[in-house]
């Protein structure tokens, strides 16, 4: 199942309007290690790791992910 994407323009609408979700940060240690970016509030679970570590995520939120 693919899952819908959003415009970075509607996730900085998202977090601009306060609204309630899970931003995800979904990098593998390297590139998180290597990158200047790290978005606060973001939960990180590299994409490895989502299969045994989902249920750390609350599920009566939408989760939106990044990988960049």
């Amino acid at each position: 199942m693919e899952a819908p994407r959003i415009k970075k323009e509607e996730l900085k609408k998202k977090m601009d309007s306060k609204e309630d979700f899970t931003l995800l940060d979904v990098r593998n240690p390297t590139d998180y290690a290597n990158s200047n970016i790290k978005i606060q509030g973001s939960v990180r679970i590299p994409l490895n790791e989502l299969e045994i570590r989902f249920k750390e995520l609350d599920k009566n939120k939408e989760v939106v992910a990044y990988c960049t």
